[in-house]
């Protein structure tokens, strides 16, 4: 079920319950209960597919969420922290698995001692869940995503670089999610690809599903992988044609 339907059938549930306790004639606790609700109701609403803004959390560039967003959306990250929680207390996966040398991919790291040796580059794929104080600010990236969702190919790309130029640098790079299944998995289907380790993405996710079998991307995964790389290809293509295009002028010149 996709985030949008579960989010929305809370809200439902939220919502009833409000009206229940209204009946009751309580006063000041249904009120809890229908702000829970209406936010649930709007996350649904800007999750779902055809909308997908996860900017409406607000959680900036750092990975903080501004305090208006807290106070706003509290019930639902407070929702989402406790989820996870409760996920890994019922969890045998690791966090976190080496997919290549000094590559890295896994599940949020809420503290210092969820995070790979080495003092890694971190690539966080949620829009949901806060920067680890952990984590440095000037080795950290952002890429927004609801869970269930998938990176724009934009956001793919710039995300590729980014950690492209964090291996160059010698420093050895984590993307994560909520639990390492999907969001941060694509991310690193195509920085494998660009790494030159595999040939596709689709040879990407064999060579992770190998190493972390719990991986699950779903089509919205595939179709951001796919228009990825094509439009890789095609900036390859005509990045080929411009140098052969020099390279001709050049000649017919001399």
């Amino acid at each position: 079920m996709g985030i949008s339907k579960l989010i929305g059938l809370k809200a439902t549930i939220l919502f009833f319950i409000f009206v229940y306790l209204r009946g009751l004639g309580i006063t000041l606790v249904p009120i809890v209960f229908l702000h829970a609700s209406l936010v649930s109701f709007l996350v649904s609403f800007a999750s779902h597919p055809s909308v997908n803004l996860p900017l409406l959390l607000g959680k900036s560039s750092d990975g903080s969420f501004p305090l208006w967003s807290v106070v706003l959306f509290g019930p639902y990250l407070a929702f989402i922290r406790t989820f996870v929680f409760l996920r890994r207390l019922r969890s045998r996966e690791p966090l976190y698995t080496e997919i290549s040398e000094g590559l890295y991919v896994g599940g949020w790291p809420s503290s210092v001692g969820n995070l790979p040796p080495g003092e890694p580059a971190v690539i966080d794929c949620t829009c949901e869940l806060p920067r680890s104080s952990s984590v440095l600010k000037n080795s950290y990236l952002c890429v927004a995503t609801w869970d269930t969702r998938a990176p724009l190919p934009s956001q793919i790309e710039s995300a590729v670089r980014w950690a492209c130029r964090k291996r160059a640098q010698g420093k050895s790079v984590f993307v994560h999610c909520a639990f390492g299944h999907g969001r941060s998995v694509s991310v690193t289907c195509a920085l494998l690809v660009e790494l030159g380790l595999v040939e596709d993405w689709k040879s990407a996710e064999k060579l992770i599903k190998e190493k972390r079998p719990c991986i699950r991307m779903n089509a919205l995964h595939r179709k951001s992988l796919e228009e990825w790389s094509k439009n890789r290809l095609s900036t390859k293509r005509n990045e080929r044609t411009d140098v052969s295009s020099v390279i001709l002028s050049s000649a017919s010149r001399n």
